[in-house]
């Protein structure tokens, strides 16, 4: 396997080539590179592949002050309303 094609957020299947390829068309921060590829949008939300995309940012572009760093949420499930009132099954 050519290190280009090695997937980085296997959620949504961003390799590393795309994220190259993002950071040196829009010199992205790594919170940019996320929205731009949405590498860390997949189901786990950026458990597994938020560091090495925030790594990747700091890496390719100076950091400043004022850069976001980037959040992770935990999945979303839905919730019956019935279980929000207290009924049971």
């Amino acid at each position: 396997m050519d290190e280009k094609e090695i997937i980085v957020c296997r959620c949504e299947e961003v390799t590393l080539s795309e994220l190259e390829q993002t950071a040196a068309t829009y010199d992205c921060s790594a919170r940019e590179l996320k929205l731009r590829t949405r590498a860390g949008m997949g189901f786990c939300g950026g458990r597994t592949c938020r560091t090495m995309i925030e790594a990747f940012g700091i890496d390719k572009r100076e950091k400043n002050q004022h850069q976001v760093t980037l959040k992770y949420q935990a999945p979303v499930r839905p919730v019956p309303f019935g279980k929000l009132g207290g009924e049971t099954p």
